[in-house]
């Protein structure tokens, strides 16, 4: 956080109660971002239901001011991996309003993001930036992701195909 920047808001791990949140923050983020997506409703209906189950957390960030609605989430899955008795955390998702940035909850999302994964084992996080996305990309280095395996120094990329 930079000098003169309100402190971020209380971020708590959502709950299925949260599904009507999350899902007009989700529409809010690809919205901005001219990406298709379903209507708010629908968004909540699944929030619901993948927060009803063990293996997709979410947190939320509050309006710092206490009025308001919530003004940032992240979206964690977690999955099986040979590697270790833990699970791989993937965060999906992480967007803070565009009037909310530079104040920190984006810090206090991907903290408690980790601090929520950590304490359900998982040992790794792994995520996908779009490579133009440079303040994405800026902002997860800055918090220790790397587009480098540590063990080995290779550089890292992800594929994608529609099925």
């Amino acid at each position: 956080m930079t000098g003169g920047a309100e402190p971020a808001g209380p971020v708590r791990l959502a709950g299925v109660d949260d599904a009507p949140s999350l899902g007009r923050l989700l529409h809010a983020f690809n919205t901005e971002f001219d990406c298709p997506v379903p209507e708010v409703a629908e968004l909540g209906t699944r929030f619901a239901g993948l927060l009803s189950g063990d293996d997709v957390l979410a947190v939320i960030a509050a309006d710092p001011s206490g009025d308001g609605d919530d003004v940032g989430f992240g979206l964690i899955t977690l999955r099986p991996t040979p590697y270790w008795d833990g699970p791989l955390a993937q965060l999906e998702e992480l967007y803070v309003r565009p009037d909310q940035r530079s104040r920190g909850i984006g810090t206090a999302l991907i903290d408690r993001a980790r601090s929520e994964s950590a304490a359900r084992g998982a040992h790794e996080m792994h995520l996908i930036v779009a490579t133009e996305d440079v303040d994405a990309r800026r902002f997860y280095a800055r918090h220790g992701f790397s587009d480098t395996d540590p063990d080995s120094g290779s550089g890292l990329l992800c594929y994608l195909r529609q099925l």
